[in-house]
């Protein structure tokens, strides 16, 4: 459409694109003012951006839950994560993406004044509150990537101190069996002890005797109690050997069972390595307000469309899309009457008129009409004719009644 008095700019590829994203009429945009048309384009660059942050945050989001757990300080990407994460992130991006597409798209104009009212915030509500719910969760990851430096460092003394504090724990639960097996073993021994003793005590006497004056019937009776010492002591050996031997393998594998124990400690600690820990962390290391600015700075990015066409002053597009509106309903026969009447609250109500339903009612109306009307007809026609019938011969008439 040529214009004398103006001629709207030619949108290209990348304008248009952005007036889907805002969910824009782009044939009216195209016949509307340069204005229009760029109000339209950043208000789905918004729409675009968000969703190009959704699709970051939920793919570190996922890739933060299902990595390889392991030291905080770890460098380095886990390649098959990575790649279910873009996957994820991508979806994740297209879903807040629709998402916000049609809560921008779904508010209206409100009352085309630059103030906003009551009336209009409270309407938009809803849209306000699913707003915040998917700022919230776009800023969580975000905030957790920003601080991710300090965030490791601190969540690797973490890992250290859980680390001691499961070592600590382990020895302190297998203590109690290790003092059992430790106790028998102390007294098998303590009376080998004893018997050694006094074997090594009478071996002493037997020596001193011998060494001082020649061998006598005090040094043959020490030699004799040697003997009988060294047997004792072969024998307990003997007896106790197999219980010494179990007594050793059971403190054996449970030295085996703690040092397994004992190695899980790094994957425990590792444990701490998730997102709500890292989280956690974020807030603890920056502080309320500076992850509250951080969050207020995705509520303003995701509200700031919905806000903005509460403030809309009404524009040459407004009118024109009404236009069109109008023209279509009238096209297919709908009139609307407004504030035609008062519902039972006494708010003024339009009044929908479909004159092509009415029309067609008004037709099988007509239709029913006439049917009725021609089947009285006929019916009266019958009755002239029987009654004609039964005048030229009433007798075969009784007869045939009888």
């Amino acid at each position: 459409m040529t214009r004398d008095y103006y001629e709207s700019p030619k949108p290209g590829k990348i304008m248009q694109w952005l007036w889907k994203a805002a969910g824009s009429d782009g044939y009216i945009l195209k016949k509307s003012t340069y204005s229009d048309q760029v109000k339209y384009a950043c208000l789905g660059g918004i729409v675009v951006a968000t969703g190009f942050m959704a699709a970051l945050a939920g793919g570190y989001a996922i890739y933060t839950i299902f990595e390889p757990k392991g030291s905080a300080l770890d460098g380095g990407a886990h390649i098959p994560t990575a790649i279910m994460s873009c996957a994820f992130g991508v979806i994740w991006g297209l879903i807040i993406f629709n998402i916000d597409r049609f809560i921008v798209a779904a508010t209206g104009k409100g009352d085309g004044t630059e103030a906003i009212t009551w009336q209009e915030f409270t309407n938009s509500l809803p849209r306000i509150i699913m707003g915040l719910v998917i700022a919230i969760t776009i800023s969580k990851p975000m905030e957790i990537r920003m601080f991710k430096s300090e965030i490791d460092a601190e969540l690797h003394q973490e890992q250290l101190e859980k680390r001691k504090q499961y070592e600590i724990a382990t020895k302190a639960n297998y203590e109690t069996r290790f003092n059992v097996i430790e106790a028998e073993i102390d007294k098998i021994e303590e009376e080998r002890n004893k018997l050694l003793e006094r074997l090594t005590e009478v071996e002493s006497q037997y020596t001193e005797e011998v060494r001082i004056v020649r061998p006598g019937p005090k040094a043959a009776a020490l030699k004799e109690l040697m003997s009988s010492l060294g047997e004792k002591l072969k024998t307990f050996d003997k007896d106790n050997k197999a219980e010494m031997d179990r007594l050793t393998s059971e403190k054996l594998k449970l030295t085996k069972e703690l040092d397994a124990e004992l190695a899980k400690n790094q994957e425990v600690a590792s444990g701490l390595d998730g997102l709500l820990e890292r989280i956690k962390l974020a807030h603890e290391i920056a502080g309320f307000w500076i992850t509250f600015f951080i969050t207020l700075l995705f509520v303003v990015i995701e509200l700031t469309p919905i806000f903005f066409k509460m403030m809309l002053i009404k524009s040459p597009y407004d009118f024109m899309r009404d236009n069109v509106k109008e023209l279509l309903r009238a096209e297919e026969g709908i009139q609307i009457k407004y504030e035609y009447y008062k519902d039972k609250k006494g708010q003024e109500r339009n009044l929908v008129i479909n004159h092509q339903v009415k029309r067609k009612i008004d037709e099988k109306m007509a239709l029913m009409a006439a049917q009725s009307e021609l089947s009285d007809y006929i019916i009266e026609k019958w009755k002239q004719r029987k009654k004609m019938s039964i005048d030229e011969n009433v007798d075969a008439f009784i007869s045939e009644s009888q």
